[in-house]
């Protein structure tokens, strides 16, 4: 279910600070957004699959703590990935 090289270079660039950025905060987030979406579509077919599930979960966690910590450190970033992405509170 990992992201395919192309995709996950597209998103870096879309969301990186600089040049060689790879692991700020924004990008680790539009990554795990990515995932996200990919496990819930297959969930939405496998229903009992809840070995993934149990994986979104710990998706959906990760991400909201990099979010609550961004929103600490920076709240105009933060607002700003939340609305590229389209993330609620």
């Amino acid at each position: 279910m990992a992201l395919d090289s192309a995709k996950k270079q597209e998103i870096i660039s879309k969301f990186a600070r600089g040049e060689k950025d790879t692991g700020s905060t924004e990008v680790q987030v539009a990554l795990l957004t990515e995932r996200i979406a990919q496990l819930t579509e297959h969930l939405k077919v496998n229903k009992k699959d809840h070995s993934s599930r149990l994986g979104l979960l710990k998706l959906v966690g990760q991400r909201r703590r990099l979010m609550r910590y961004l929103k600490k450190v920076d709240i105009t970033r933060w607002h700003a990935i939340k609305d590229a992405l389209g993330i609620r509170n």
